[in-house]
Protein backbone atom coordinates (compact mmCIF):
# COMPACT_ATOMS: atom_id res chain seq x y z
CA UNK A 1 0.00 0.00 0.00
CA UNK A 2 2.52 2.29 0.68
CA UNK A 3 4.52 1.34 -2.33
CA UNK A 4 1.66 2.48 -3.98
CA UNK A 5 1.37 5.87 -2.36
CA UNK A 6 5.27 6.69 -3.42
CA UNK A 7 4.33 5.50 -6.89
CA UNK A 8 1.67 8.17 -7.15
CA UNK A 9 4.01 11.00 -5.87
CA UNK A 10 6.79 10.29 -8.10
CA UNK A 11 3.90 11.34 -10.93
CA UNK A 12 5.09 14.91 -10.02
CA UNK A 13 8.43 13.94 -11.35
CA UNK A 14 8.49 13.89 -15.49
CA UNK A 15 11.77 12.14 -15.71
CA UNK A 16 10.62 8.77 -14.03
CA UNK A 17 6.93 9.41 -15.84
CA UNK A 18 7.35 6.74 -18.35
CA UNK A 19 8.11 4.09 -16.04
CA UNK A 20 5.06 4.51 -13.78
CA UNK A 21 3.16 4.06 -16.82
CA UNK A 22 3.93 0.23 -17.14
CA UNK A 23 3.30 -0.38 -13.25
CA UNK A 24 -0.18 -2.15 -13.48
CA UNK A 25 -2.13 -0.64 -10.78
CA UNK A 26 -1.15 3.04 -11.46
CA UNK A 27 -1.94 2.14 -15.33
CA UNK A 28 -5.77 1.17 -14.22
CA UNK A 29 -5.25 4.09 -12.10
CA UNK A 30 -4.65 6.54 -14.80
CA UNK A 31 -7.38 5.02 -17.13
CA UNK A 32 -10.21 5.60 -14.80
CA UNK A 33 -9.07 9.57 -15.10
CA UNK A 34 -8.70 9.32 -18.86
CA UNK A 35 -12.52 8.15 -18.86
CA UNK A 36 -13.50 11.37 -16.64
CA UNK A 37 -11.34 13.45 -19.26
CA UNK A 38 -9.02 14.27 -16.09
CA UNK A 39 -5.60 14.99 -16.54
CA UNK A 40 -3.24 12.59 -14.73
CA UNK A 41 -1.53 14.84 -12.92
CA UNK A 42 -4.64 15.30 -10.74
CA UNK A 43 -3.98 11.52 -9.01
CA UNK A 44 -0.83 13.61 -7.02
CA UNK A 45 -3.59 15.90 -5.53
CA UNK A 46 -4.02 16.34 -2.32
CA UNK A 47 -7.43 16.15 -0.97
CA UNK A 48 -7.80 13.37 -3.66
CA UNK A 49 -4.69 11.39 -2.01
CA UNK A 50 -5.83 11.78 1.52
CA UNK A 51 -9.53 10.49 0.32
CA UNK A 52 -7.93 7.56 -1.04
CA UNK A 53 -6.21 6.74 2.23
CA UNK A 54 -9.17 7.55 3.81
CA UNK A 55 -11.36 5.27 2.06
CA UNK A 56 -8.94 2.29 1.95
CA UNK A 57 -8.41 2.43 5.72
CA UNK A 58 -12.01 2.67 7.10
CA UNK A 59 -14.33 1.58 4.43
CA UNK A 60 -12.94 -1.93 2.77
CA UNK A 61 -15.19 -4.16 4.40
CA UNK A 62 -18.52 -1.69 3.80
CA UNK A 63 -17.43 -1.70 0.00
CA UNK A 64 -17.05 -5.02 -0.98
CA UNK A 65 -20.37 -5.85 0.89
CA UNK A 66 -22.01 -2.59 -0.96
CA UNK A 67 -21.11 -5.02 -4.19
CA UNK A 68 -22.35 -7.74 -3.37
CA UNK A 69 -25.70 -7.06 -2.09
CA UNK A 70 -25.61 -4.94 -5.48
CA UNK A 71 -24.06 -8.76 -8.02
CA UNK A 72 -28.04 -9.22 -8.82
CA UNK A 73 -28.46 -5.61 -11.08
CA UNK A 74 -24.43 -4.27 -11.27
CA UNK A 75 -24.10 -6.41 -14.60
CA UNK A 76 -27.48 -4.38 -16.02
CA UNK A 77 -26.17 -0.73 -15.16
CA UNK A 78 -22.82 -1.34 -17.04
CA UNK A 79 -24.54 -2.84 -19.98
CA UNK A 80 -27.20 0.21 -19.83
CA UNK A 81 -23.49 2.28 -19.67
CA UNK A 82 -22.21 0.86 -22.41
CA UNK A 83 -24.94 1.00 -24.37
CA UNK A 84 -25.33 4.54 -24.40
CA UNK A 85 -21.47 5.14 -24.16
CA UNK A 86 -20.94 5.84 -20.96
CA UNK A 87 -17.64 5.69 -19.14
CA UNK A 88 -17.84 2.57 -17.17
CA UNK A 89 -16.10 4.55 -14.31
CA UNK A 90 -19.82 5.76 -13.77
CA UNK A 91 -20.47 2.87 -12.21
CA UNK A 92 -19.29 4.05 -9.22
CA UNK A 93 -21.44 7.48 -9.66
CA UNK A 94 -24.18 5.02 -8.41
CA UNK A 95 -22.18 3.81 -5.50
CA UNK A 96 -21.85 7.72 -4.66
CA UNK A 97 -25.36 8.80 -5.26
CA UNK A 98 -27.39 5.77 -3.42
CA UNK A 99 -24.74 2.98 -2.30
CA UNK A 100 -26.72 0.60 -4.72
CA UNK A 101 -29.65 1.02 -2.52
CA UNK A 102 -32.61 1.17 -5.22
CA UNK A 103 -35.28 2.78 -2.27
CA UNK A 104 -32.28 5.23 -1.54
CA UNK A 105 -33.88 8.96 -0.30
CA UNK A 106 -32.43 11.80 0.32
CA UNK A 107 -34.21 14.95 2.48
CA UNK A 108 -34.20 16.82 -0.50
CA UNK A 109 -37.03 14.43 -1.88
CA UNK A 110 -34.61 12.69 -4.21
CA UNK A 111 -35.01 8.93 -4.98
CA UNK A 112 -33.42 6.01 -6.07
CA UNK A 113 -30.08 4.30 -7.63
CA UNK A 114 -29.70 7.84 -9.61
CA UNK A 115 -31.05 9.60 -6.99
CA UNK A 116 -33.51 11.54 -8.91
CA UNK A 117 -35.33 14.65 -8.02
CA UNK A 118 -39.35 14.25 -8.67
CA UNK A 119 -39.31 16.76 -11.37
CA UNK A 120 -36.30 15.57 -12.95
CA UNK A 121 -37.43 11.85 -13.57
CA UNK A 122 -40.60 12.80 -15.47
CA UNK A 123 -38.65 15.01 -17.71
CA UNK A 124 -36.24 11.66 -18.29
CA UNK A 125 -39.19 9.81 -19.03
CA UNK A 126 -39.70 8.31 -15.31
CA UNK A 127 -43.07 7.27 -14.29
CA UNK A 128 -44.23 8.40 -11.21
CA UNK A 129 -47.78 7.67 -9.20
CA UNK A 130 -49.46 6.09 -6.86
CA UNK A 131 -49.06 2.32 -8.30
CA UNK A 132 -44.76 3.16 -9.67
CA UNK A 133 -42.02 4.86 -9.23
CA UNK A 134 -39.60 4.18 -12.20
CA UNK A 135 -36.63 6.29 -10.38
CA UNK A 136 -36.40 2.72 -8.62
CA UNK A 137 -36.90 0.63 -11.67
CA UNK A 138 -33.23 -0.80 -11.77
CA UNK A 139 -33.41 -0.35 -15.88
CA UNK A 140 -35.59 2.50 -16.71
CA UNK A 141 -33.73 4.96 -14.12
CA UNK A 142 -30.46 4.03 -15.34
CA UNK A 143 -31.39 4.60 -19.01
CA UNK A 144 -32.55 8.25 -17.88
CA UNK A 145 -29.73 9.10 -15.99
CA UNK A 146 -27.78 7.97 -18.82
CA UNK A 147 -29.61 10.21 -21.43
CA UNK A 148 -29.01 12.92 -18.67
CA UNK A 149 -25.16 12.53 -18.44
CA UNK A 150 -24.73 12.21 -22.33
CA UNK A 151 -26.89 15.89 -22.43
CA UNK A 152 -24.45 17.16 -20.14
CA UNK A 153 -21.22 16.03 -21.94
CA UNK A 154 -22.47 17.45 -24.76
CA UNK A 155 -23.00 21.00 -23.41
CA UNK A 156 -19.68 21.09 -21.15
CA UNK A 157 -17.31 18.43 -23.41
CA UNK A 158 -15.47 16.16 -20.71
CA UNK A 159 -17.24 13.62 -18.20
CA UNK A 160 -15.69 15.16 -14.98
CA UNK A 161 -17.78 18.21 -15.74
CA UNK A 162 -20.87 15.91 -16.37
CA UNK A 163 -20.29 14.37 -13.09
CA UNK A 164 -19.97 17.83 -11.56
CA UNK A 165 -22.97 19.35 -13.24
CA UNK A 166 -24.82 16.16 -12.04
CA UNK A 167 -24.46 17.06 -8.64
CA UNK A 168 -24.77 21.13 -8.24
CA UNK A 169 -26.75 21.73 -11.42
CA UNK A 170 -25.80 22.81 -14.87
CA UNK A 171 -26.52 26.71 -13.63
CA UNK A 172 -24.39 26.23 -10.74
CA UNK A 173 -21.19 24.69 -12.86
CA UNK A 174 -21.61 27.35 -15.70
CA UNK A 175 -21.43 29.87 -12.91
CA UNK A 176 -18.22 28.70 -11.68
CA UNK A 177 -16.82 28.25 -15.23
CA UNK A 178 -17.66 31.80 -16.31
CA UNK A 179 -15.92 32.96 -13.03
CA UNK A 180 -13.41 30.74 -13.60
CA UNK A 181 -12.30 31.65 -16.74
CA UNK A 182 -12.97 36.01 -16.33
CA UNK A 183 -10.23 35.42 -13.22
CA UNK A 184 -7.89 34.01 -16.06
CA UNK A 185 -8.42 36.69 -18.23
CA UNK A 186 -7.84 39.70 -15.75
CA UNK A 187 -4.66 37.87 -14.55
CA UNK A 188 -3.60 37.65 -17.86
CA UNK A 189 -4.26 41.49 -18.43
CA UNK A 190 -4.14 42.97 -14.96
CA UNK A 191 -7.06 43.28 -12.43
CA UNK A 192 -6.24 47.08 -12.87
CA UNK A 193 -7.40 46.80 -16.49
CA UNK A 194 -10.20 44.63 -15.84
CA UNK A 195 -11.54 46.74 -12.92
CA UNK A 196 -11.96 49.62 -15.93
CA UNK A 197 -13.14 47.20 -18.36
CA UNK A 198 -16.78 47.58 -19.20
CA UNK A 199 -17.18 44.27 -20.63
CA UNK A 200 -16.16 42.49 -17.60
CA UNK A 201 -17.76 44.80 -14.73
CA UNK A 202 -20.79 43.76 -16.82
CA UNK A 203 -19.91 40.30 -17.21
CA UNK A 204 -19.11 39.98 -13.00
CA UNK A 205 -22.61 42.10 -12.77
CA UNK A 206 -24.34 39.49 -14.57
CA UNK A 207 -22.86 36.73 -12.59
CA UNK A 208 -24.05 38.31 -9.42
CA UNK A 209 -27.28 39.57 -10.24
CA UNK A 210 -27.75 35.29 -11.15
CA UNK A 211 -26.38 34.36 -7.51
CA UNK A 212 -28.98 36.58 -5.86
CA UNK A 213 -31.42 35.28 -8.25
CA UNK A 214 -32.03 38.46 -10.20
CA UNK A 215 -31.68 37.83 -13.28
CA UNK A 216 -32.49 34.34 -15.56
CA UNK A 217 -30.33 31.23 -16.40
CA UNK A 218 -30.46 32.47 -20.03
CA UNK A 219 -28.64 35.92 -18.81
CA UNK A 220 -25.89 33.65 -17.41
CA UNK A 221 -25.95 31.26 -20.52
CA UNK A 222 -25.21 35.03 -22.63
CA UNK A 223 -22.04 35.01 -20.77
CA UNK A 224 -21.15 31.45 -20.83
CA UNK A 225 -21.36 31.33 -24.84
CA UNK A 226 -19.19 34.46 -24.58
CA UNK A 227 -16.48 33.31 -22.36
CA UNK A 228 -16.28 29.57 -22.74
CA UNK A 229 -14.02 29.84 -26.29
CA UNK A 230 -11.64 32.08 -24.93
CA UNK A 231 -7.97 30.77 -25.03
CA UNK A 232 -7.24 29.95 -21.39
CA UNK A 233 -7.14 26.55 -20.52
CA UNK A 234 -9.28 25.99 -17.77
CA UNK A 235 -8.08 21.91 -16.54
CA UNK A 236 -9.53 20.65 -13.69
CA UNK A 237 -6.36 22.20 -11.43
CA UNK A 238 -7.31 24.84 -11.69
CA UNK A 239 -11.63 24.86 -11.26
CA UNK A 240 -10.92 22.82 -7.96
CA UNK A 241 -8.62 25.37 -6.72
CA UNK A 242 -9.72 26.34 -3.29
CA UNK A 243 -9.82 30.48 -3.01
CA UNK A 244 -8.46 31.96 -0.18
CA UNK A 245 -10.53 35.42 -0.35
CA UNK A 246 -13.88 34.36 -1.49
CA UNK A 247 -16.37 32.37 0.28
CA UNK A 248 -18.19 31.17 -3.25
CA UNK A 249 -16.11 28.72 -4.85
CA UNK A 250 -15.76 28.11 -8.64
CA UNK A 251 -17.32 25.04 -7.79
CA UNK A 252 -19.13 24.20 -4.22
CA UNK A 253 -17.35 22.31 -1.93
CA UNK A 254 -19.76 19.44 -1.92
CA UNK A 255 -19.32 18.96 -5.50
CA UNK A 256 -15.61 18.97 -5.30
CA UNK A 257 -16.06 15.94 -2.96
CA UNK A 258 -18.80 14.35 -4.89
CA UNK A 259 -16.09 14.38 -7.54
CA UNK A 260 -13.37 12.85 -5.58
CA UNK A 261 -15.45 10.27 -3.89
CA UNK A 262 -16.35 8.73 -7.61
CA UNK A 263 -12.98 8.45 -8.64
CA UNK A 264 -11.67 7.20 -5.19
CA UNK A 265 -14.71 4.46 -5.25
CA UNK A 266 -13.40 3.74 -8.70
CA UNK A 267 -9.82 3.34 -8.07
CA UNK A 268 -10.59 1.19 -5.29
CA UNK A 269 -11.53 -1.23 -7.23
CA UNK A 270 -7.91 -1.77 -8.63
CA UNK A 271 -7.06 -2.52 -5.18
CA UNK A 272 -5.25 -5.52 -3.98
CA UNK A 273 -7.72 -6.33 -1.43
CA UNK A 274 -10.25 -7.31 -3.99
CA UNK A 275 -7.45 -9.77 -5.43
CA UNK A 276 -8.41 -11.96 -1.88
CA UNK A 277 -10.21 -15.62 -2.97
CA UNK A 278 -13.46 -14.13 -1.28
CA UNK A 279 -13.88 -11.04 -3.33
CA UNK A 280 -12.38 -12.20 -6.51
CA UNK A 281 -16.28 -12.63 -8.26
CA UNK A 282 -16.17 -8.90 -7.84
CA UNK A 283 -13.51 -8.45 -10.58
CA UNK A 284 -14.94 -11.06 -12.89
CA UNK A 285 -18.21 -9.46 -12.81
CA UNK A 286 -19.15 -8.53 -16.45
CA UNK A 287 -22.34 -7.72 -18.61
CA UNK A 288 -24.41 -10.94 -19.07
CA UNK A 289 -27.91 -10.93 -17.18
CA UNK A 290 -28.58 -12.56 -13.79
CA UNK A 291 -31.65 -10.64 -14.00
CA UNK A 292 -34.38 -11.11 -16.84
CA UNK A 293 -37.39 -8.42 -17.90
CA UNK A 294 -40.47 -10.19 -18.38
CA UNK A 295 -43.99 -8.65 -18.87
CA UNK A 296 -46.97 -9.26 -16.26
CA UNK A 297 -50.37 -8.15 -16.91
CA UNK A 298 -52.30 -5.10 -15.19
CA UNK A 299 -53.22 -6.33 -11.94
CA UNK A 300 -51.19 -9.12 -10.74
CA UNK A 301 -49.89 -9.37 -8.17
CA UNK A 302 -46.20 -9.55 -6.84
CA UNK A 303 -46.80 -12.19 -4.51
CA UNK A 304 -48.44 -14.58 -6.90
CA UNK A 305 -45.97 -14.13 -8.85
CA UNK A 306 -43.51 -14.93 -6.75
CA UNK A 307 -45.54 -18.30 -5.44
CA UNK A 308 -45.89 -19.34 -9.73
CA UNK A 309 -41.66 -18.67 -9.63
CA UNK A 310 -41.04 -20.33 -6.55
CA UNK A 311 -39.59 -17.21 -5.46
CA UNK A 312 -39.41 -15.29 -1.68
CA UNK A 313 -41.57 -12.32 -2.13
CA UNK A 314 -39.00 -10.06 -0.10
CA UNK A 315 -36.54 -10.95 -2.92
CA UNK A 316 -38.78 -10.53 -5.43
CA UNK A 317 -39.98 -6.96 -4.33
CA UNK A 318 -35.93 -5.83 -3.52
CA UNK A 319 -36.11 -6.24 -7.56
CA UNK A 320 -39.17 -3.96 -8.32
CA UNK A 321 -39.21 -1.80 -5.42
CA UNK A 322 -40.66 0.53 -7.99
CA UNK A 323 -43.77 -1.20 -7.84
CA UNK A 324 -45.46 0.88 -4.76
CA UNK A 325 -48.89 -1.63 -4.12
CA UNK A 326 -47.22 -4.98 -4.39
CA UNK A 327 -49.84 -5.03 -7.87
CA UNK A 328 -48.46 -4.43 -11.21
CA UNK A 329 -50.75 -1.07 -12.33
CA UNK A 330 -54.86 -2.08 -13.14
CA UNK A 331 -54.54 0.59 -15.62
CA UNK A 332 -51.80 -1.20 -17.86
CA UNK A 333 -52.44 -3.89 -20.42
CA UNK A 334 -48.75 -5.21 -19.38
CA UNK A 335 -45.95 -4.12 -17.33
CA UNK A 336 -42.04 -4.73 -16.64
CA UNK A 337 -41.21 -7.02 -13.73
CA UNK A 338 -37.24 -8.25 -13.02
CA UNK A 339 -36.93 -12.12 -11.59
CA UNK A 340 -33.41 -13.80 -11.27
CA UNK A 341 -32.49 -15.17 -14.60
CA UNK A 342 -32.26 -18.78 -12.83
CA UNK A 343 -36.34 -18.37 -12.29
CA UNK A 344 -36.88 -17.49 -16.14
CA UNK A 345 -37.41 -21.28 -17.34
CA UNK A 346 -40.04 -22.29 -14.18
CA UNK A 347 -41.36 -18.44 -15.06
CA UNK A 348 -42.12 -19.55 -18.87
CA UNK A 349 -43.09 -23.01 -18.26
CA UNK A 350 -45.73 -21.57 -15.62
CA UNK A 351 -46.71 -17.94 -16.93
CA UNK A 352 -50.62 -19.21 -17.93
CA UNK A 353 -50.94 -19.89 -14.72
CA UNK A 354 -50.75 -16.39 -13.51
CA UNK A 355 -54.50 -14.83 -13.24
CA UNK A 356 -55.55 -11.41 -12.01
CA UNK A 357 -56.52 -10.66 -9.17
CA UNK A 358 -59.85 -8.82 -8.90
CA UNK A 359 -59.04 -5.36 -8.04
CA UNK A 360 -60.75 -1.90 -8.47
CA UNK A 361 -59.85 1.80 -8.63
CA UNK A 362 -61.24 3.89 -5.96
CA UNK A 363 -60.48 8.01 -6.31
CA UNK A 364 -61.01 9.29 -2.86
CA UNK A 365 -63.87 12.10 -2.53
CA UNK A 366 -64.74 14.48 0.65
CA UNK A 367 -65.89 13.03 3.59
CA UNK A 368 -64.68 9.74 2.83
CA UNK A 369 -63.48 7.25 5.14
CA UNK A 370 -62.38 4.38 4.94
CA UNK A 371 -64.85 2.35 6.61
CA UNK A 372 -67.27 3.99 4.49
CA UNK A 373 -65.71 3.18 1.34
CA UNK A 374 -65.26 -0.42 2.99
CA UNK A 375 -68.88 -0.42 3.45
CA UNK A 376 -69.60 0.30 -0.68
CA UNK A 377 -67.52 -2.04 -1.74
CA UNK A 378 -68.51 -4.69 0.69
CA UNK A 379 -65.17 -5.34 1.74
CA UNK A 380 -63.30 -4.47 4.78
CA UNK A 381 -61.39 -1.70 5.45
CA UNK A 382 -57.96 -2.86 7.08
CA UNK A 383 -57.81 -4.55 3.25
CA UNK A 384 -58.08 -1.79 1.78
CA UNK A 385 -55.87 -0.27 4.24
CA UNK A 386 -53.13 -3.33 3.85
CA UNK A 387 -53.41 -3.55 -0.04
CA UNK A 388 -52.74 0.13 -0.22
CA UNK A 389 -49.62 0.30 2.52
CA UNK A 390 -51.60 2.99 4.12
CA UNK A 391 -49.42 3.63 7.69
CA UNK A 392 -52.80 5.44 8.90
CA UNK A 393 -56.13 5.94 8.48
CA UNK A 394 -56.05 9.21 7.11
CA UNK A 395 -57.20 9.82 3.60
CA UNK A 396 -56.54 12.83 1.03
CA UNK A 397 -59.69 14.11 -1.76
CA UNK A 398 -58.25 12.79 -5.13
CA UNK A 399 -55.81 9.84 -3.29
CA UNK A 400 -55.91 6.91 -5.42
CA UNK A 401 -56.75 3.62 -3.71
CA UNK A 402 -57.05 -0.16 -4.91
CA UNK A 403 -60.23 -1.82 -3.73
CA UNK A 404 -59.61 -5.93 -3.39
CA UNK A 405 -62.19 -7.76 -4.24
CA UNK A 406 -63.30 -9.67 -0.54
CA UNK A 407 -65.38 -12.20 -1.27
CA UNK A 408 -62.48 -13.39 -3.82
CA UNK A 409 -59.56 -13.21 -0.88
CA UNK A 410 -62.02 -14.75 1.43
CA UNK A 411 -63.16 -17.54 -0.81
CA UNK A 412 -60.33 -18.31 -3.00
CA UNK A 413 -61.00 -22.15 -2.61
CA UNK A 414 -64.10 -23.67 -3.06
CA UNK A 415 -64.93 -27.75 -4.21
CA UNK A 416 -66.74 -28.96 -7.04
CA UNK A 417 -68.22 -32.18 -7.33
CA UNK A 418 -67.77 -33.78 -11.04
CA UNK A 419 -71.08 -34.38 -12.57
CA UNK A 420 -72.61 -36.33 -15.99
CA UNK A 421 -70.48 -34.85 -18.65
CA UNK A 422 -67.92 -32.59 -17.43
CA UNK A 423 -64.27 -32.65 -18.43
CA UNK A 424 -61.95 -30.18 -16.85
CA UNK A 425 -61.97 -27.81 -20.20
CA UNK A 426 -65.40 -27.41 -19.33
CA UNK A 427 -65.00 -26.88 -15.44
CA UNK A 428 -61.76 -24.48 -16.06
CA UNK A 429 -63.85 -22.01 -18.26
CA UNK A 430 -67.09 -22.17 -15.52
CA UNK A 431 -64.76 -20.87 -12.94
CA UNK A 432 -62.61 -18.73 -15.22
CA UNK A 433 -59.23 -20.64 -14.37
CA UNK A 434 -56.28 -22.54 -16.63
CA UNK A 435 -56.71 -26.06 -17.19
CA UNK A 436 -52.97 -26.41 -16.22
CA UNK A 437 -53.73 -25.16 -12.91
CA UNK A 438 -56.93 -26.92 -12.31
CA UNK A 439 -54.77 -29.97 -12.85
CA UNK A 440 -51.62 -28.79 -10.80
CA UNK A 441 -54.53 -27.68 -8.05
CA UNK A 442 -55.43 -31.12 -7.82
CA UNK A 443 -52.50 -33.20 -8.62
CA UNK A 444 -53.59 -34.53 -11.56
CA UNK A 445 -51.28 -36.39 -13.99
CA UNK A 446 -53.93 -36.66 -17.16
CA UNK A 447 -57.17 -34.95 -17.64
CA UNK A 448 -59.31 -38.40 -17.27
CA UNK A 449 -61.91 -37.73 -14.47
CA UNK A 450 -64.95 -39.74 -12.89
CA UNK A 451 -68.54 -38.65 -11.58
CA UNK A 452 -68.81 -38.25 -7.54
CA UNK A 453 -65.21 -37.02 -7.31
CA UNK A 454 -64.08 -33.83 -5.72
CA UNK A 455 -61.95 -30.88 -7.15
CA UNK A 456 -60.40 -28.21 -5.14
CA UNK A 457 -61.07 -24.70 -7.07
CA UNK A 458 -58.62 -21.83 -6.19
CA UNK A 459 -58.75 -18.73 -7.91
Amino acid sequence: MYFKVILYLVLIFSSVQAMLVGTPFINNDLKILREFDIDQTYLTDYALQKDIQKYLKHTQKKYTQKLNDAYLFIPQIKKVLKENNIPSAFLYMVMAESNFILNAHSNKKAKGLWQFMPKTAVFYGLEKDSYIDERMDIIKSTQAAAKYLNQLHKRFGKWYLAAIAYNCGSGRLIEGLCRAKIDMYCEDVGYKQCKKDKKILNFRSIISQYQHKKVSFSKLKTVYKKVRHWKYNLDINRLLTVQTIVKRQYIPNESRKYLRKIITLAIMNNEDFLLKDENLHLLNRGISDPIAKIKVKGGVRLSTLAQIIGLNLDKLEALNLHIRKNIIPLKKESYTIYIPYSKLARYNAKKQLLNKTIFKSYIVKSGDTLSKIASVYGTKYQLIKKYNNLKSNMLKVGQELIIPNYNMIKTNKSVYIIQSGDNLSKIAKKYKIAVKKLMLDNNLTTSSIKIGEKLVIKY
